[in-house]
């Protein structure tokens, strides 16, 4: 059976990293935008998830996951432990430096405050069981294993809430525009 990718970058083969790098960096990247504030601690973050995946390549089980999934998770659990540790530091910002905001960047973050009130309004549409195991990983960032345990509920049955919470907000939400845009709200 012919090695993955993962299996070449744990036994050290030539060129395996480089195809590592540009096969998963992309996912790498857009996953550490999202848990990142901003583009440089974006950069720090996906350089760290990359070396710890090519340090733990050799736990890649292929009968277990694929490969992409294994990175995800790999980069999931790097950039909540990254965040946490962040929250935790005290922050040494200049107080000007944090009032100061600038011009070209006040409406993204205007536009960004308005979609999260959006959809926070539409949390209440949700079921009960839904709106717990989204807000636990949305505002808490728990995982869903963190989730299970904390509710009691089975693991399939977190996966299972998550996803059509997520799939009934996203149409909730696409009717609220709708709605507005339509002059119904």
């Amino acid at each position: 059976m012919a090695k993955t990718l993962l299996e070449k970058v744990a036994a050290g083969e030539p060129g395996a990293l480089e195809e590592c790098l540009d096969r998963y960096g992309g996912l790498v990247w857009s996953l550490a935008r999202r848990f990142s504030a901003t583009p440089a601690d974006a950069e720090d973050a996906a350089q760290e998830v990359l070396t710890d995946l090519w340090r733990h390549a050799e736990r890649f089980d292929p009968r277990l996951s694929s490969e992409a999934t294994f990175v995800a998770m790999i980069a999931r659990r790097r950039l909540i432990d990254r965040r946490r540790q962040l929250a935790r530091r005290v922050s040494t910002t200049d107080l000007d430096q944090a009032l100061a905001v600038p011009a070209a960047t006040a409406p993204q973050g205007l536009e960004l405050s308005d979609e999260v009130r959006k959809v926070r309004e539409q949390f209440e549409f949700l079921r009960d069981e839904e709106r717990q195991v989204l807000e636990l990983a949305i505002w808490q960032g728990l995982s869903q294993v963190e989730i299970s345990d904390r509710t009691g509920l089975p693991l399939g049955t977190v996966k299972t809430h998550a996803r059509q919470g997520l799939i009934r907000l996203r149409k909730l939400v696409d009717h609220s525009r709708v709605n507005v845009a339509g002059g119904e709200k």
